[in-house]
Order: structure tokens, then C-alpha cells, then sequence
């Protein structure tokens, strides 16, 4: 028995340092392998903090804008610039009490890709914006076109930094933007708010339900676009459409003397009108457009295009 004892003595320490040593093993085995494997929940809180991030830079983005026409006044009124860098009075002249577009060539043309907004939703949304704005600025007063509506998403090549291509480079590139339509999924969105930038353009400003955020669409679209200009026109998080464009003052202020003489004041209530009647729309984008713009400005002043359309085929899912 003493014998059984010592032995006990003498093997008792190195068979604990033995057991320790397994345990210790697999337990860093096991979180070497969860580290390397998330569990989906993880990877779901991960996309949710990602997706939220995006939707706080879009939100800051859009009260940046909202704020605009106060911290710069009405340049429009001036016969300012536009976001473009373009002045407003090479781009419209009055003609028999109504406004036309002046058209120059583009040489060489824009390139643009586009997410287009059917007439389904487009056509409402122009009749509250012309139910709205109309009596006050009968003439002075561009409204876009509502069978292009749209949200611009990449530029192949655009009038800051002109990119020239063949007809076959055209072509390859028009190949390049289908094959990243087909992996982009349709977008759900909702306006989140209408602004009135200091350059008199009445913006709408969406936020994403559903669908391929446009931060995805525009980074596909420059990965597959290597030659595109480094500097593109817009925030990367950015969707907007452009509703109308104001052009002079407003007539009723002299025609009604009771109206607010402060024009700033006027052009809020306005605002907040067409708010009130559109803020909270939602519509569906399931196309992506790739656009040859052959006079400056072609898709916002009616000019000449080249339109080739492609689904959204929601592979890349």
C-alpha cells in the first residue's frame, strides 16, 4: 500500500500539467476557429453598424445641402454658378416669356452612368413640384424632364476632366457597366427630404430601403472603370434627383404685397410645402443607364443623348 502511495505522489503532478496543457490546447484551438469562422450573428451586427454608417454619412450629407441656400444666400438670384462649375446664364436665356435651355457641344461627349427613375414615380412627384413652385415663378423656372429623372452615379469621363475614348472603348465600356448591372440589385428608396441648394436647384434627397447602396454601385463601377476620372462630381454616398431649377425672383412678391418680403422666408415655406406633400415617397430604381451626353449638360436641359439601358439582374446578391 505505501507503494501505491508513492506512486501516486510521484505520477499525480505531471498527469495534471498533462491534462492542463490539452485543455489549454483546445481552448485556443476553438477560439483560433471562431475568430476565423464569425458566427452569423456577428457578421449581421457587422453589416448593420456598416449600413448604419452610411445611412448617418447620407443623413449629414443631406442637412449639409439643406443648409446651403442659408449659409450662402440665393446666388441664383445673381445669375451664379452652378454645383458644376458652370454659370447659370450660359445655360438659360428667356425667350417669348419662357425659359430655354442654351445647348453647346460637349467635346468630347460626357459619359455617365445613371440610375433612372421611371414616369411612374416621376410624373407625381413634377406635379407637386409644379403645384408648388409655378405661381411663383411662372417664368423663371426650368422643370426636368420626367422621362429622364434620374440619379447620377459614376462618370466615365465628364466636362472637369474630359476622358477621350473610341468608338470600341465606348462600346467595351458600355459592356463593362451591363456586366456590373447584372450583379447590382434593384433599389427601394424614399425621399427623405426636397432641398434648395444656393444655385436654385430643387433637389430630392433619398435614403435606401432596400437594394445595392449606391456607395457599392459607384465602387464596382470604379474598380471596373480604371481610366474614369479619379475625381468624380459626387459624394460617394450621394442619390439625388434634380426636380427643378430656379432662375430669377419670384413675381408674386411685387404682385402681393401681403407675401413675407424676405425671399429667403418665402423660399423655405415653399420648401417645406413641397416637403409636406412629397417627403416620405418611395420608388423603386431597377435600371442603370450608361449615357453619352453630346451637348453639356444634355439629361438636365433636354440636349442631345445616347441612351443604352441595362437591368438590374441582382446576381451579385
Amino acid at each position: 500500500m505505501p507503494r501505491v502511495l508513492n506512486f501516486c505522489r510521484c505520477k499525480l503532478p505531471p498527469t495534471l500539467i498533462w491534462i492542463t496543457a490539452a485543455i489549454l490546447f483546445y481552448l485556443t484551438f476553438r477560439a483560433c476557429v471562431e475568430n476565423s469562422n464569425p458566427s452569423p450573428a456577428l457578421l449581421s451586427s457587422s453589416h448593420s453598424y456598416s449600413s448604419m454608417s452610411i445611412l448617418e454619412r447620407r443623413k449629414l450629407l443631406y442637412d449639409k445641402m439643406a443648409r446651403d441656400l442659408d449659409e450662402h444666400g440665393a446666388a441664383f438670384l445673381k445669375g451664379g454658378e452652378t454645383s458644376q462649375s458652370l454659370s447659370i446664364s450660359d445655360l438659360f436665356e428667356l425667350r417669348n416669356g419662357s425659359v430655354t435651355p442654351v445647348l453647346k457641344v460637349a467635346d468630347p461627349p460626357v459619359r455617365a452612368t445613371v440610375l433612372y427613375l421611371s414616369s411612374e414615380y416621376s410624373i407625381p412627384i413634377s406635379k407637386a413640384v409644379r403645384e408648388t413652385f409655378l405661381p411663383y415663378f411662372n417664368d423663371v423656372i426650368w422643370f426636368q424632364n420626367t422621362s429622364i429623372y434620374h440619379s447620377s452615379m459614376f462618370h466615365a469621363s465628364h466636362h472637369l476632366t474630359p476622358v477621350t475614348a473610341t468608338d470600341d472603348e465606348i462600346e467595351a465600356e458600355a459592356n463593362i457597366i451591363k456586366g456590373v448591372a447584372e450583379l447590382v440589385c434593384p433599389l427601394k428608396i424614399i425621399l427623405d427630404r426636397v432641398v434648395l441648394t444656393s444655385t436654385g436647384v430643387l433637389l430630392g434627397c433619398w435614403q435606401i430601403i432596400s437594394g445595392t447602396d449606391p456607395a457599392i454601385i459607384r465602387g464596382k463601377l470604379r474598380d471596373a472603370l480604371p481610366r474614369a476620372p479619379k475625381k468624380q462630381l459626387y459624394d460617394s454616398v450621394l442619390l439625388h434627383t434634380s426636380f427643378a431649377r430656379l432662375l430669377g425672383r419670384p413675381k408674386i412678391l411685387l404682385e402681393k404685397p401681403e407675401m413675407p418680403s424676405d425671399q429667403l422666408q418665402l423660399f423655405h415655406e415653399l420648401v417645406g410645402a413641397l416637403n409636406n406633400k412629397l417627403q416620405g415617397f418611395e420608388a423603386t430604381m431597377s435600371e442603370l443607364w450608361f449615357v453619352e451626353e453630346y451637348d453639356v449638360l444634355a439629361l438636365a436641359l433636354n440636349g442631345r443623348i445616347k441612351t443604352r439601358r441595362f437591368p438590374l439582374g441582382c446576381r451579385g446578391n
